[in-house]
């Protein structure tokens, strides 16, 4: 989702999280994604990859000017991107692949019905943001290509700021909402019987932070997510949580080396442990250099490293053996 949507419609103070319990930093450093290709000039994030692994759905973003992408792995690497055949025409963003890549939920201003306006944003406080609303829309795999678009029900997009889906294995769909006081908390949707029933609260960590951009394993054992739980005056953090029976464990901070440059936009991997987010960090450079160094730093510049947010991903492996260890 758009960091103008999320983090600058959302900050409270919590405190009394559970300790970090891993410094994972210092061996496991985040890696941009296919820099210069899908981490390109532009701002990215979103990485919803099919089941396989060979094909990544994301969106180019500048608020508000959007579009999901698409791109094939080669033997080569990742081919240049194209926009999605269903995407394009509104700002769409935030594309969300189910586990076995049958369908992808995505959040849109696109009309609710045929020949209507772009979706308005009503915020708490009445004010509107014209056409920077979301709807959820589910698109499905139709053969090599893909059907119609087709909103998800009324009891699933109550708010004209609902963002950031991410798909169980049963179909479930947890996704971002205003909760009553305005700001952002995570919903989940359970799907039965083909239909998409009523969303309730997810609760993770003390009620009153906003939280963000949740990734959800397939099995639902564990979510990623962004808060702010410590210090509504600093950037949001992510964290992991694991499911204990009936409730969500405490939410553990994924470090500090992993939440550099203000993270956000957690989705999963084709192999539901690799941890894909956005960030605006880049590579440091050092001086003095050569000038074949400073050629290329020029070069890395030109094609990603620029300060916009790109695509970074980091294995979560660490984080879940320590839990299966009861670490």
């Amino acid at each position: 989702m758009s960091r103008v949507t999320g983090r600058a419609l959302a900050a409270f103070v919590v405190c009394g999280l559970a300790p970090l319990g891993l410094r994972a930093e210092s061996a496991h450093q985040p890696e941009v994604f296919a820099p210069g290709v899908i981490s390109g000039p532009a701002a990215e994030d979103s990485a919803a990859f099919t089941p396989n692994g060979t094909a990544v759905f994301f969106d180019r973003i500048r608020w508000p000017n959007a579009a999901i992408l698409v791109a094939h792995r080669t033997a080569t690497g990742w081919s240049s991107p194209e926009v999605a055949p269903f995407s394009g025409r509104w700002l769409d963003h935030d594309p969300a692949m189910a586990p076995d890549g049958s369908f992808l939920v995505f959040s849109s201003n696109r009309p609710d019905r045929p020949g209507g306006k772009p979706l308005d944003a009503v915020m708490a406080n009445g004010k509107v943001a014209p056409g920077s609303g979301g709807h959820l829309w589910r698109v499905d795999r139709k053969g090599e290509g893909w059907g119609e678009p087709v909103r998800l029900p009324d009891a699933v997009n109550a708010s004209s700021r609902t963002y950031a889906p991410s798909v169980a294995a049963d179909g479930s769909v947890y996704f971002q909402a205003p909760g009553a006081d305005g700001d952002f908390r995570l919903y989940r949707s359970q799907y039965r019987g083909g239909t998409y029933q009523p969303p309730v609260g997810v609760k993770l960590g003390k009620a009153a932070a906003h939280k963000l951009d949740p990734a959800i394993a397939p099995d639902e054992s564990f979510i990623v997510f962004d808060a702010n739980y410590a210090d509504k005056d600093q950037p949001d953090r992510l964290y992991i949580a694991f499911r204990e029976g009936d409730h969500w464990g405490a939410p553990i901070d994924l470090g500090d080396e992993v939440n550099k440059a203000s993270p956000w936009g957690s989705h999963l991997g084709a192999d539901h442990r690799t941890l894909y987010f956005s960030s605006t960090r880049g590579v440091r450079v050092h001086y003095p250099r050569s000038e074949a160094q400073g050629r290329q730093d020029v070069a890395r510049m030109e094609a990603w490293d620029n300060g916009l947010d790109n695509l970074w991903s980091i294995s979560l492996a660490p984080w879940i053996e320590a839990h299966a260890r009861g670490g």
